[in-house]
Protein backbone atom coordinates (compact mmCIF):
# COMPACT_ATOMS: atom_id res chain seq x y z
CA UNK A 1 0.00 0.00 0.00
CA UNK A 2 1.29 3.45 -0.97
CA UNK A 3 0.39 6.66 0.82
CA UNK A 4 1.08 10.32 0.08
CA UNK A 5 0.88 12.67 3.05
CA UNK A 6 0.92 16.43 2.53
CA UNK A 7 1.74 19.12 5.08
CA UNK A 8 2.48 22.82 5.24
CA UNK A 9 -0.77 24.46 4.21
CA UNK A 10 -2.37 27.29 6.15
CA UNK A 11 -3.49 30.90 6.15
CA UNK A 12 -1.15 33.62 4.91
CA UNK A 13 -1.46 37.24 3.85
CA UNK A 14 -1.00 38.29 0.25
CA UNK A 15 2.69 38.61 -0.55
CA UNK A 16 3.64 35.97 1.98
CA UNK A 17 5.18 32.52 1.57
CA UNK A 18 4.36 28.91 2.37
CA UNK A 19 6.20 25.65 1.80
CA UNK A 20 4.27 22.47 1.13
CA UNK A 21 5.71 18.99 1.60
CA UNK A 22 4.46 15.62 0.39
CA UNK A 23 6.04 12.37 1.56
CA UNK A 24 5.39 9.03 -0.13
CA UNK A 25 5.55 5.86 1.95
CA UNK A 26 4.71 2.18 1.69
CA UNK A 27 5.64 -0.44 -0.88
CA UNK A 28 7.65 1.79 -3.24
CA UNK A 29 10.14 0.46 -5.75
CA UNK A 30 10.56 3.63 -7.79
CA UNK A 31 8.95 7.04 -8.28
CA UNK A 32 8.72 8.64 -11.71
CA UNK A 33 7.23 12.14 -11.72
CA UNK A 34 5.84 13.99 -8.69
CA UNK A 35 3.63 17.03 -8.87
CA UNK A 36 1.28 19.48 -7.26
CA UNK A 37 -2.26 20.26 -8.34
CA UNK A 38 -4.82 22.62 -6.86
CA UNK A 39 -8.57 22.98 -6.83
CA UNK A 40 -10.41 26.15 -5.89
CA UNK A 41 -14.13 26.12 -4.99
CA UNK A 42 -16.23 25.79 -8.12
CA UNK A 43 -13.21 25.12 -10.31
CA UNK A 44 -11.58 22.08 -11.84
CA UNK A 45 -8.39 20.64 -10.45
CA UNK A 46 -5.41 22.13 -12.28
CA UNK A 47 -1.72 21.40 -12.57
CA UNK A 48 0.55 23.71 -10.59
CA UNK A 49 3.98 22.15 -11.08
CA UNK A 50 5.57 18.81 -11.84
CA UNK A 51 9.09 17.43 -11.47
CA UNK A 52 10.63 14.31 -13.00
CA UNK A 53 13.02 11.98 -11.24
CA UNK A 54 16.01 13.66 -12.89
CA UNK A 55 14.83 17.13 -11.81
CA UNK A 56 13.17 18.49 -14.95
CA UNK A 57 10.33 20.83 -14.04
CA UNK A 58 7.23 22.34 -15.58
CA UNK A 59 5.00 25.07 -14.16
CA UNK A 60 1.59 26.56 -14.81
CA UNK A 61 1.97 30.02 -16.26
CA UNK A 62 0.13 31.60 -13.34
CA UNK A 63 2.75 30.45 -10.82
CA UNK A 64 5.94 30.59 -12.84
CA UNK A 65 8.62 32.75 -11.18
CA UNK A 66 6.73 32.63 -7.86
CA UNK A 67 6.60 28.89 -7.03
CA UNK A 68 9.46 26.39 -7.00
CA UNK A 69 9.05 22.62 -7.01
CA UNK A 70 11.83 20.35 -5.76
CA UNK A 71 12.23 16.79 -4.56
CA UNK A 72 14.41 14.64 -2.34
CA UNK A 73 14.61 11.20 -3.94
CA UNK A 74 16.22 9.66 -0.86
CA UNK A 75 13.21 10.72 1.22
CA UNK A 76 10.55 10.13 -1.48
CA UNK A 77 9.41 13.68 -0.83
CA UNK A 78 8.38 16.57 -3.05
CA UNK A 79 8.21 20.21 -1.99
CA UNK A 80 6.49 23.32 -3.26
CA UNK A 81 7.92 26.65 -2.19
CA UNK A 82 5.29 29.32 -2.77
CA UNK A 83 6.35 32.98 -2.68
CA UNK A 84 4.53 36.23 -3.43
CA UNK A 85 1.23 34.51 -2.78
CA UNK A 86 -1.95 36.05 -4.15
CA UNK A 87 -5.58 35.61 -3.09
CA UNK A 88 -6.21 33.72 -6.33
CA UNK A 89 -3.75 31.05 -5.14
CA UNK A 90 -6.33 30.04 -2.51
CA UNK A 91 -7.22 26.39 -3.07
CA UNK A 92 -6.81 22.87 -1.80
CA UNK A 93 -3.39 21.67 -2.96
CA UNK A 94 -2.95 18.01 -3.83
CA UNK A 95 0.21 16.01 -4.32
CA UNK A 96 0.34 13.39 -7.07
CA UNK A 97 3.04 10.82 -7.82
CA UNK A 98 3.59 8.11 -10.40
CA UNK A 99 4.92 5.17 -8.41
CA UNK A 100 6.05 1.62 -9.14
CA UNK A 101 4.74 -0.38 -6.19
CA UNK A 102 4.36 -4.14 -5.96
CA UNK A 103 3.96 -4.91 -9.65
CA UNK A 104 3.05 -1.89 -11.78
CA UNK A 105 3.14 1.87 -12.25
CA UNK A 106 0.17 3.74 -10.79
CA UNK A 107 -0.80 7.31 -9.97
CA UNK A 108 -1.39 8.13 -6.33
CA UNK A 109 -2.92 11.24 -4.76
CA UNK A 110 -2.56 12.82 -1.35
CA UNK A 111 -5.51 13.91 0.76
CA UNK A 112 -4.99 17.61 0.06
CA UNK A 113 -3.94 20.57 2.16
CA UNK A 114 -5.76 23.92 2.31
CA UNK A 115 -3.94 27.09 1.34
CA UNK A 116 -5.77 30.35 2.02
CA UNK A 117 -4.33 33.72 1.00
CA UNK A 118 -6.00 36.78 2.47
CA UNK A 119 -5.96 40.17 0.77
Amino acid sequence: QVQLVESGGGLVQAGGSLRLSCAASGSIFSINYMGWYRQAPGSQRELVAVITRDGSTNYAGSVKDRFTISRDNAKNTVYLQMNSLKPEDTAVYYCKANIYGRSSWSDYWGQGTQVTVSS
